[in-house]
């Protein structure tokens, strides 16, 4: 890990800008599910994690509340998680197919995973300005990541995420221009390729919206960007 991102790191780890989710998070942690009762929850905001060097950024929403907020990786120990990292090991981002806690050996390679709230929200929705305070974490991170290309956004809140740092940089003016949907690939600005999916959640997988083919299409085409396919 590059100092800059374990610096930025450990600032995540200590936030406490956003009461709710504060609360929400911690709360959690204390009453925990039946079935990890045994577990000693993360309970704080989850890192990014993945490869210092990694030309892909994969941006998801937030941390699942007996997910990552239990785990403090991201995608890890949910079912967002066992439907997303087979994908990504069979491109081979992932070193493994399965994630289940920060000690299970799963590296990422070329690619780097991280939200664009770094807590736990009730029912998943984050509050606009939860996301607001969040942000200036997103662009260190993306400063840091030196070497990125592609950034994968994992829904719309991972989409908007992104686009409201382009434009905190100066790279776009509006983003009228910028649709979500499924698959769809901008050339920004500054040279990088933004891909978007639906979010793997158990919603979308299990009512079909998103299927493992369209998934793996998504990272597949990342894979190839990045390689200069």
């Amino acid at each position: 890990m590059s100092k800059a991102l374990t610096i930025l790191n450990r600032a995540i780890v200590e936030c406490r800008l956003c009461p709710r989710l504060v609360v929400y998070r911690e709360e959690i942690a204390r009453e925990k599910r039946r079935a990890y009762l045994s577990w000693e929850y993360w309970g704080k905001p989850v890192p990014g994690f993945g490869d210092p060097e990694a030309r892909v950024l994969i941006l998801g929403l937030a941390p699942g509340a007996h997910g990552s907020n239990r785990t403090g990786r991201p995608f890890t120990g949910d079912a967002s998680g066992v439907f997303m990292y087979p994908v990504l090991h069979e491109v081979g981002f992932a070193s493994q197919p399965t994630a289940l806690h920060r000690e299970d050996g799963l590296t990422l390679k070329d690619a780097y995973i991280t939200a664009a709230v770094r807590c736990a929200p009730p029912d998943n929705k984050p509050l606009p300005e939860e996301i607001r305070n969040c942000a200036p974490y997103l662009d260190r991170e993306i400063a840091a990541l030196s070497r990125l290309k592609v950034v994968v956004a994992l829904g719309r809140i991972g989409f908007d995420a992104y686009l409201n740092f382009a434009q905190r940089t100066g790279q776009i003016k509006s983003k009228k221009e910028y649709a979500f949907g499924h698959g769809v690939q901008y050339a920004m600005p500054d040279g990088k390729i933004l891909l978007a999916s639906y979010h793997p959640s158990n919603q979308n997988t299990q009512t079909g919206k998103l299927t493992r083919k369209m998934f793996l299409g998504v990272f597949q085409e990342a894979a190839g960007l990045v390689a200069g396919v």
